[in-house]
């Protein structure tokens, strides 16, 4: 089922796949799907990818490992079958399990990665894409033929989704794109990434740090997540009060937070980056042995991401921050995060943020697309 040759329009050379190449993927049968694209699923270096019509209530989270399917799995893991035709209520502390709508024919000189979208990380939704035979999540090899199925577990907000919904986006790359030290020293040279010295690039990507000043967002620091809250209909946008399912958290002079064991936090970066129309980016772990805390489920930035944004350069990347097993002090400039970078194959027809409805262009500290506005009294 591998595709010969390549599907990329012709173009050489390592790199992540902009949209156009990633839609003439699909026009050659590397990508499968029953139905059309949506017309907003295609973004400038990743494809949305869409819940088919079943989830199943499984016992644990696994991988099948070389010698088996998904499917294989499924028949000694599931539990139950939910139809997502006519929508589900997913709840908090399961674990489900989704067909998605597509699948994949790979050229052999195409691999692909996976990461929850945005919004879905804004919710504290943990979501991982499984391929048949493997043996790493999110990871999909070159020339691999077969589905794709999508772990979920709603971490703090019970979540309404139907077939077609989008938790998550997959990337194509031919080869290493990602850039060394001295590629990003070069790149910001030219195209200065941060708003602030490129002091450490140490393990090939900018130290990203957290805000806790309280500066610029009028004393706020960012949300708690509440617990025992209602449900949230992945496709509604602006149909949620902030303070249903929020917590404010305002300075009082100290620029610090205690993450409480098990909570969930929106916070903001203290640099504003910015991603050229010749890259794409990925937030990744800065170490996981400097605290007790996971920062940034959704790690895709897509070419364009604060560029001339608001009549400048930069946006900020909001954190979303879940303690561990016990409280940790946070403090403001701690780095949280690496932006690491990769080339583009060719740059991208549209751009984040050009007449794609995208959500965070230009954002500060912001929660995701289901919430109605919030400001400070």
């Amino acid at each position: 089922m591998t595709v010969s040759g390549t599907a990329t329009s012709g173009l050489a050379g390592a790199g992540i796949l902009p949209g156009h190449a990633i839609e003439a993927l699909a026009a050659r049968g590397a990508i499968r799907t029953a139905r059309p694209f949506d017309a907003d699923q295609v973004q400038p270096a990743s494809l949305d990818l869409r819940l088919g019509p079943v989830a199943w209530r499984i016992r644990a989270s696994f991988l099948p490992g070389p010698n088996e399917t998904v499917a294989d799995r499924l028949t000694r893991l599931g539990l139950h079958q939910l139809d997502l035709t006519g929508g589900e209520v997913l709840e908090t502390g399961c674990v489900y399990l989704v067909e998605l709508e597509e699948a994949l024919a790979l050229p052999a000189d195409i691999a692909a990665s996976a990461n929850p979208k945005s919004s879905t990380g804004r919710l504290d939704v943990f979501t991982r894409v499984i391929a048949d035979r493997s043996r790493a999540f999110d990871i999909v090899p070159a020339g691999y033929a077969g589905k794709l199925y999508l772990e979920i577990s709603p971490r703090t907000f019970p979540i309404l989704v139907r077939q077609g919904s989008r938790l998550s986006q997959i990337r194509f790359r031919r080869g290493d794109a990602r850039l060394d030290e001295a590629g990003i020293a070069a790149l910001n040279a030219s195209e200065r990434l941060v708003d602030a010295p490129l002091a450490d690039v140490a393990g090939g990507g900018i130290a990203v740090s957290v805000d806790l000043s309280g500066e610029g967002f009028g004393g706020l620091l960012g949300f708690r997540a509440k617990r025992h809250t209602g449900v949230i209909d992945v496709d509604r946008r602006a149909a949620c009060e902030v303070e249903d399912f929020w917590e404010p958290l305002v300075t009082r002079g100290r620029r610090e937070l205690v993450l409480d064991p098990d909570a969930f936090y929106i916070l903001a970066s203290k640099e504003a980056v910015h991603v050229p129309p010749s890259h794409a980016a990925e937030m990744v772990p800065f170490d996981p042995l400097v605290g007790e805390f996971r920062v940034h489920y959704a790690g895709f930035f897509d070419p364009g991401f604060g560029h001339d944004a608001a009549g400048g350069r930069g946006a900020r990347a909001v954190l979303e921050v879940r303690s561990r097993e016990v409280p940790f002090i946070l403090e403001d400039g701690q780095i949280v995060g690496r932006l690491v970078y990769e080339t583009m194959l060719e740059r991208p027809r549209t751009l984040y943020g050009e007449g794609l409805g995208s959500n965070y262009q230009a954002q500060g500290l912001k929660l995701s697309k289901h919430f109605k506005a919030w400001t400070r009294d």
